[in-house]
């Protein structure tokens, strides 16, 4: 689908990247330290609203049900919550399967990287809890984006 792929690449899918070998054992997991479940939904829902009304990234949500739409949510949701460390299991493809063909570009990249910073701002997300997510993003990126259009 090509909404999951710009999801993705915005730095919500996050299947395989854990920051718990990153952190001391004493330390609040980066899911604790953004406000949980309820805190990420909302930051998703943010995020995917500003990538939905943009027109350049507005391509990889059209002609999908309402409920290929929800699912797509869901699956960022659950890969954001596990992979800050929360109780969630992602349930969906690796990324580099999910986005093979979906023609993501860097600009498309950079636009949704805009679009996270921006919805963590709006969230007053703390700079050091925003730097470990877009570190996150980032070590997605070679999987996301079609290396032929880097």
């Amino acid at each position: 689908m090509k909404n999951c792929a710009v999801l993705w690449a915005l730095g919500l899918c996050l299947a395989g990247a854990s920051l718990a070998s990153a952190q001391t054992p004493a330390a609040d997991s980066l899911y604790k330290r953004l406000g949980g479940y309820d805190a990420i939904a909302a930051v998703t829902d943010d995020f995917i609203g500003r990538m939905a009304a943009d027109k350049e990234l507005s391509v990889f949500f059209v002609h999908h049900s309402a409920d290929a739409l929800k699912r797509t949510r869901q699956l960022v949701v659950d890969q954001l919550c596990m992979a800050t460390g929360g109780p969630c299991v992602y349930i969906g493809r690796d990324m580099k399967t999910v986005h093979a063909g979906m023609g993501i570009t860097e600009a498309h990249w950079n636009a949704a990287v805009q679009h996270l910073v921006a919805t963590l701002a709006k969230f007053k997300v703390p700079d050091k809890e925003q730097k470990e997510l877009l570190a996150i993003a980032s070590s997605l990126k070679n999987d996301v984006v079609d290396q032929k259009k880097m």
